[in-house]
């Protein structure tokens, strides 16, 4: 009996996280670490956020780590603490949860990546479906669409499913590239019949226990309340939203989904990227093989590796990041990046999506995600030591709340020939425009085929 209560009480104790070091023993700039601190305030100032968890980790340990603001805009709402202060992760838990889920099992040759989905979910199958695979649902390529409004369209959980499952492919397999939630959710039901358990269990028993990741849940009990960062206040739902998946479509399969669901804290999640970095293990326990972390997160499609996405020199890894960096983002406001190259880690968690103040909360956000992942890079000075900017994206706050104006080309008066103008980055020019060929003798362009742009879900960025 005494044991069963030591456990419940570890279960519902809040992770440590990883342990501390000073900067400079890890090789990095403790002074150019609180660069963070001006970035973070800064999209706070602007109303895009009430407040965020970060962690920065290197060499295994956490160099970085605080809590910003409060987890609601009232002055007596609870104040922001890293290993406490639990955060709806969006679509992070396609990575967190999803991904990893389909590493323990290739690990174990029970899923494998090229076999067609209908292998292990017979459902999904018909016409193009048969041709889908295992892998073009962890790309992106499955030619499924981003998303269906599986709250209007059905009753309970075991419709909604069915609804995923019955969904119409909008190209062939592997022609498009669509980011996708559906590929996802479709990818959780194929763990599960492998498994032979629901996705929140498996994941809890494989990876989150073993981790100590004990903040780390599909459905967090009601007695973290407290803790949980408030999302949607005019939810469709009806009533605000407090520790219940924000994303509709995850609500509408019961909270637990492929593509969103889990909620958990920063210190939580310093676990978890300490395990990646270390090629599958943390604290003598191993989640998934070294050849699994390696072939999950290497490039393969695009930008698109296994589940994961990856660096290309912007968005919201920033401009640093190393060519092997992989990472995540979360429609909640929410994002986790990985260099292996520096041995690096960054989460940054917020609810941006509560109740924003700034006109442009998106931009915000997206302006924070690769400030901060710019800053920890630039914190590292053991290596070639990078110039620190003048200003970064937060400084600038272009676009966040005030509406951009382009200014108008001057209107200049032809002369002999027809001239037109034209703006590029060092102002408006004017040259003479080309004659236009003769109606009769001008030959049709044939038309390019184009691949269909990804859809950004609700639960992604």
């Amino acid at each position: 009996m005494l044991a069963t209560l030591s456990a419940l009480v570890i279960a519902f104790a809040p992770s440590d996280g990883l342990p501390a070091k000073p900067a400079a023993s890890v090789g990095m700039s403790a002074n150019r670490l609180e660069t963070i601190d001006r970035i973070v305030r800064r999209g706070m100032t602007a109303g895009g956020f009430p407040g965020a968890s970060v962690v920065v980790g290197r060499r295994g340990y956490s160099v970085f780590e605080k809590g910003y603001g409060r987890l609601g805009w009232t002055s007596s709402s609870p104040a922001v603490v890293p290993d406490e202060s639990i955060y709806d992760l969006a679509s992070l838990t396609k990575v967190i949860g999803t991904a990893t889920a389909a590493m323990i099992l290739w690990d174990e040759g029970r899923l494998d990546l090229e076999a067609p989905v209908s292998k292990y979910v017979p459902g999904f199958s018909g016409g193009l479906k048969d041709e889908v695979t295992i892998r073009q649902l962890l790309t992106h390529t499955s030619g499924l669409p981003a998303g269906r409004d599986l709250r209007r369209l059905a009753n309970n959980p075991w419709e909604a499913r069915n609804i995923v499952m019955m969904t119409q492919l909008q190209c062939r397999p592997g022609v498009c590239q669509v980011y996708s939630d559906l590929g996802a959710d479709v990818l959780g039901f194929a763990i599960e019949a492998i498994a032979g358990q629901g996705l929140d269990a498996f994941l809890e028993e494989r990876v989150f226990v073993p981790l100590g990741m004990n903040d780390t849940h599909f459905r967090p009990d009601i007695d973290l309340r407290d803790r949980i960062a408030p999302t949607e206040v005019q939810s469709p739902r009806g009533y605000p939203l407090r520790g219940e998946v924000h994303d509709e479509n995850a609500w509408a399969l019961g909270g637990v989904a492929g593509h969103a669901g889990l909620f958990s804290t920063a210190a939580d999640l310093s676990l978890f990227a300490q395990m990646m970095l270390n090629r599958g293990t943390y604290n003598g326990v191993r989640i998934v093989s070294d050849s699994a972390v390696a072939r999950f997160t290497s490039r393969v499609s695009g930008t698109r590796a296994l589940g994961w996405d990856t660096s290309d020199g912007e968005g919201t890894a920033g401009v640093h990041m190393g060519e092997h960096a992989y990472g995540h983002t979360g429609f909640t406001g929410t994002s986790l990046w990985i260099d292996p190259d520096r041995d690096l880690f960054v989460i940054l968690l917020t609810n941006r999506v509560h109740a924003p103040r700034a006109r442009r909360p998106a931009r915000v956000i997206a302006d924070v995600r690769a400030d901060l992942a710019d800053a920890a890079v630039l914190s590292v000075v053991d290596d070639n030591i990078l110039k620190m900017p003048t200003s970064f994206r937060a400084d600038k706050a272009v676009g966040w709340n005030r509406t951009v104006r382009r200014r108008q080309p001057v209107r200049r008066k032809p002369t002999a020939a027809k001239v037109v103008t034209k703006r590029t980055s060092k102002g408006t020019v004017a040259k003479p425009a080309a004659k236009a060929a003769p109606k009769a003798t001008a030959a049709k362009k044939p038309v390019a085929s184009v691949t269909p742009k990804a859809t950004a879900s609700k639960s992604g960025r």
